[in-house]
C-alpha cells in the first residue's frame, strides 16, 4: 500500500510540475520516457534473473494450478472487452491494453502513455492501482465467497510481491508457491500484451 501511495504521489507531483511549466518544452519532446521504460525493463529482468529460488520453487506447483495465470489473463481480457461495450467512447483495444496491466501499474502505464498518450496512461495507472488496493482490502472476502484461488487471480501481477502477505493470510500458506508462480507468469505477460493491444 505504501508503494502505491508513493507512485501516486510522484504522479500528482508530475501533474503539478507540468501545470506550472517548470520543465522545458525540449525536454518534453525528447525520448526520455522511452529510455526510462528501457531502464525499467532492464531492472525487471535483473530481479527475475537474480531470484533463482523463485524459479526452482515452480517445480512444486500442482500441474492443474499452472492454468490459473492463463485463466486470470483470459478472464481479465473478457471483462475488459465487456466493459468496452458499456464505455462507448473507448476503443476495444484501449480497454484491453489497460486490463493487460494486471495490477502492474508502474510498467503498463508507461507503455500505454508512450503508445496512446498521457490520458489513457493515467487511466491505466489508476485502474491498476485500484486492482491492487481491491486485493489488499477484499482478499479475505474473496477467499470466503469465491474460493482460495480468487484473491490470487484478482491480485494479478502483484500476487508475487505486494499482495502476497494478504493473500497468504486469506488463502493459507499452502498457496504461497501458487501465488508466486501466478504473479511471475502474469507479470511476464504484461509488456507483451500491453504493447500488442496498443499497436493494434
Amino acid at each position: 500500500m505504501k508503494g502505491s501511495l508513493i507512485i501516486v504521489g510522484f504522479f500528482v507531483l508530475g501533474i503539478i510540475v507540468g501545470l506550472c511549466h517548470f520543465v522545458p518544452q525540449g525536454f518534453l519532446d525528447s525520448d526520455v520516457s522511452y529510455y526510462a521504460l528501457c531502464a525499467l525493463m532492464f531492472c525487471v529482468g535483473i530481479s527475475i534473473g537474480c531470484d533463482t529460488s523463485v524459479l526452482k520453487s515452480f517445480r512444486k506447483v500442482n500441474p492443474r494450478l499452472m492454468f490459473l495465470p492463463v485463466m486470470t489473463i483470459v478472464g481479465t481480457l473478457a471483462g475488459c472487452a465487456a466493459a468496452s461495450l458499456v464505455l462507448g467512447h473507448r476503443q476495444l483495444t484501449d480497454c484491453l491494453a489497460i486490463g493487460s496491466g494486471f495490477g502492474y501499474y508502474s510498467l503498463s502505464s508507461i507503455f500505454i502513455t508512450e503508445y496512446r498518450g498521457p490520458e489513457l496512461g493515467t487511466i491505466a495507472l489508476l485502474a491498476n492501482i485500484c486492482r491492487e488496493i481491491l486485493t489488499l482490502l477484499c482478499a479475505p472476502l474473496l477467499a470466503r465467497y469465491f474460493g482460495k484461488l480468487a484473491p490470487i487471480s484478482v491480485g494479478g501481477a502483484t500476487s508475487m510481491d505486494t499482495t502476497l502477505p494478504i493473500i497468504t493470510r486469506a488463502s493459507g500458506e499452502q498457496f504461497i508457491i501458487v501465488s508466486i508462480f501466478h504473479g511471475f507468469c502474469v507479470d511476464f505477460s504484461v509488456p507483451f500484451l500491453v504493447t500488442f493491444f496498443c499497436s493494434l
